[in-house]
């Protein structure tokens, strides 16, 4: 991993291609990679091994979205078909959406599946391939997408999987383009080991965009939540001295969106157009889960805010070294 740019090469060898579960393994049971900031040491293990690592009065917070099938099919005035992305909801039936390498002008009218249909208005923010759309349907869009869409796929995943699989067993509130991967390994036998060991758990809200924007683009806006309970459940972890561990870097851009004019986290809700680096820093995680990101990701630099520039260059190269797997059905990383 270079200095500047985090750039690395990722082997294909190391794309998980399909879930765990479709490789004999449970969905637990994927590798972990737990570093520590203080010397930089690695420990390789297990997810189902995470409460160990963690403290009594430590608390993770974890994101609660769930996954749309935000894929669905469309077709042109020719007859062409391609997939369009269901990204953002904005405001009523207008929506930011992605035509899939395909470009598109603005008035163009897409024909979709059940006699919907989506009418292309601008592109988004000056993008070159996210636009906003207004879609026409004959149902409610949660309906209607649970009806005729499939979840949003990258060409490194071979085969369809059902939604299920792009759903984290604590998934509430439906609105995310993507799975929040960071907590796909969670099961009920984690969550109850945790429980007993006197770890806690609190929820946010942050609905996921698509996310193959990572490539060159800079994170957009994502709508989130963060309620005074979990407000409350930060403030007791921090005064019995445990540490607030986020499960994914959206957990990390909700709650350092949340705070007021003095820096101090406080319920809220809305749009969050942050962009965490290192030379701003977070004020309110001690640690962080998440999966492993591309070469040039933008979420690297929220890690490199998290555990340092040296410190995730190392561990970077431990995970190569030891064939760890990226993407959302690969393995883990926990920052402490």
């Amino acid at each position: 991993m270079t200095q500047k740019s985090f750039d690395f090469v990722l082997p294909e060898a190391l794309e998980a291609r399909e879930p765990p579960e479709a490789r004999g393994i449970a969905r637990d049971h994927v590798r972990l990679l737990v570093s520590y900031r203080d010397d930089n040491r690695i420990v390789h293990t297990r997810f189902d091994e995470l409460p160990g690592f963690l403290r009594a009065d430590d608390l993770l917070i974890v994101n609660a979205s769930a996954t749309l099938p935000a894929a669905l099919k469309a077709t042109r005035a020719d007859g062409s078909e391609f997939a369009l992305h269901l990204s953002t909801q904005l405001d009523g039936p207008v929506w930011v959406a992605e035509p899939r390498k395909t470009p598109m002008t603005g008035g163009e009218r897409l024909e979709l599946a059940g006699g919907g249909s989506a009418t292309f208005l601008e592109p988004y923010h000056g993008s070159w391939r996210l636009w906003t759309a207004r879609l026409d349907l004959p149902e409610p869009v949660l309906a209607y997408v649970h009806r005729y869409g499939k979840p949003i796929a990258y060409p490194y995943v071979t085969r369809e999987w059902p939604l299920e699989m792009y759903q984290t067993v604590y998934a509430s509130r439906p609105g995310s383009a993507e799975m929040p991967s960071a907590g796909r390994a969670f099961s009920p036998r984690v969550i109850e080991a945790l429980c007993e060991k006197g770890i806690r758990i609190a929820p946010i809200v942050l609905h996921t965009g698509v996310s193959s924007l990572e490539k060159d683009e800079p994170p957009y806006a994502e709508w989130y939540e963060v309620t005074q309970e979990t407000v409350d459940a930060v403030r007791a972890a921090k005064q019995a001295g445990g540490r607030v561990i986020a499960v994914g870097t959206t957990v990390v851009r909700a709650l350092e969106t949340s705070a007021n004019a003095s820096g101090q986290l406080i319920a809220s809700s809305g749009w969050t157009e942050l962009v965490i680096t290192p030379e701003r820093g977070v004020r309110f995680v001690d640690g962080l889960l998440t999966g492993f990101h591309e070469p040039k990701a933008s979420h690297l630099a929220m890690l490199v805010a998290i555990g340092g520039r040296e410190h995730l260059r190392k561990t970077y190269a431990a995970a190569l070294a030891q064939g760890y797997l990226w993407h959302e059905f690969g393995d883990l990383h926990l920052i402490l």
